[in-house]
């Protein structure tokens, strides 16, 4: 009758040990667990649960339990010991009989003092992943096949504890390793392309800094329209490199201090379809980067360039660098014209909104500089863009909140309705 007790009460503790291991709970909470568990199956005084280290060849304990402040919190193992647990696999080890193992030499007082009688390897797919250490029973009987059967069972149940935290741990350290190798990846592509952006800009005089402020405004609007991470760091990158084709202009026509003439003109005009051909060939981490450099220049109505593509036919990349160029080019001096005044820039926005621009475009772009107006966004990004006193113009906040309440919703696929137009499309 009593052997039957403690085979219900033994295989009651198994059954609540694979509870807590398949739970995956606090893994330190797990291991003292079952520490618990197994001790009180078999009535067993004190003990502990080591990890092994593979790269340390050290047992690091994770429950300790009755064996006093002072016992080892690691013990080192030989090569000999390691093949010799590998060859015992999970059975029980009687400390006491195996002193011809350097292990058990080495750590011979504080086994004995703690009156440790069982050592058991926990070994999970012939690799050894830890150790349970077991002093004497509170009975003072010996441990019976019984017994150790029970402690093997249990040991298994722990010992795939371990490894399933072993498991997670090399996962989550490659997963780290990877997503830092990521992000030195992605600085180093997105330095370079500023690096290349500065490049395109030295060439003109005039409009230094221009990309890089056109990949600044580009970021705001598509993190406006509620774009990912990526999206966004992909609009940004299409706006540092839409005016790549201008490597190929000739200097004197980029920098003329006058309106440029129809042939010069002309020249200009194709750096769109040149930006293209440079970036096409480029594995770009965002894949329309070359559509956005050759279709910026298109518009809604079709009366843009190289194509005279109408609405839906423009990438959608291309409509919101075409927004963050334009933008640049009106609230930034040039040699034939001064920079335009921050309330006419917001009505020719609104006034061009589904003729040249896509109105849920601009109204993205103005909601985020609203924001700033009305201290909700704390990033400054407008201020450093375009200075201080030029976003501190009187009634620049009423304007953009009236041109807000002007642009009327719309789809990504735009109403328009321009007057000369080929024709009218609707969503």
């Amino acid at each position: 009758m009593l052997h039957e007790h403690k085979l219900i009460h033994a295989f009651g503790a198994l059954a609540e040990l694979g509870q807590e291991i398949t739970n995956r709970n606090n893994f330190q909470e797990t291991i003292r667990t079952s520490l618990h568990l197994l001790s009180g199956a078999l009535g067993i005084r004190r003990g502990a649960v080591a990890r092994y280290s593979r790269f340390g060849h050290e047992l690091n304990m994770l429950a300790v339990r009755g064996l006093g402040e002072d016992f080892p919190l690691s013990l080192l193992l030989t090569g000999e010991d390691e093949r010799q647990f590998l060859s015992n696999g999970m059975a029980p080890i009687d400390i006491g009989e195996a002193q011809v193992l350097p292990f058990f030499q080495v750590h011979n007082v504080s086994f004995d003092q703690r009156r440790l009688e069982l050592f058991v390897p926990l070994v999970v797919r012939d690799e050894i992943v830890g150790a349970i250490f077991l002093g004497e029973k509170a009975t003072g009987e010996i441990y019976t096949s019984y017994d150790k059967e029970i402690i093997c069972a249990m040991g298994q149940h722990i010992g795939v504890a371990i490894a399933q935290r072993n498991l997670m741990a090399e996962i989550e350290r490659h997963s780290e390793e990877n997503r830092r190798l990521f992000d030195e990846m992605r600085s180093t592509y997105h330095d370079t392309v500023k690096a290349f952006a500065a490049a395109i800009d030295c060439k003109d005089k005039y409009t230094e800094g221009h990309s890089v402020r056109v990949g600044k405004f580009s970021e705001i609007i598509a993190a406006e329209l509620g774009w990912g991470t990526e999206e966004v760091e992909g609009a940004a990158v299409a706006g540092y490199l839409h005016d790549v084709g201008k490597l190929t202009v000739e200097r004197k026509i980029i920098n003329a201090p006058y309106r440029i003439n129809a042939k010069e003109s002309a020249e200009l005009n194709k750096h769109p379809a040149v930006g293209y051909e440079i970036l096409q060939p480029i594995h770009h981490p965002y894949t329309d980067v070359p559509l956005a450099a050759k279709y910026h220049h298109e518009r809604l109505d079709g009366r843009g360039y190289p194509d005279g593509l109408y609405d839906r036919e423009i990438p959608y990349i291309a409509k919101i660098v075409n927004l963050a160029d334009s933008f640049d080019a009106m609230t930034t001096d040039r040699p034939y014209k001064a920079r335009r005044p921050a309330n006419d820039v917001v009505e020719d926005l609104t006034r061009n909104a589904g003729k040249q621009f896509s109105p849920e475009i601009v109204t993205a772009f103005l909601s985020g500089m609203l924001k700033e107006l009305k201290g909700e966004d704390r990033t400054k990004r407008f201020r450093r863009l375009l200075g201080r006193d030029y976003m501190e113009a009187e009634g620049l906040a009423t304007k953009v909140k009236y041109a807000l309440n002007e642009l009327a919703p719309t789809t990504p696929m735009t109403y328009i309705a321009a007057a000369g137009s080929v024709g009218s499309q609707t969503n």
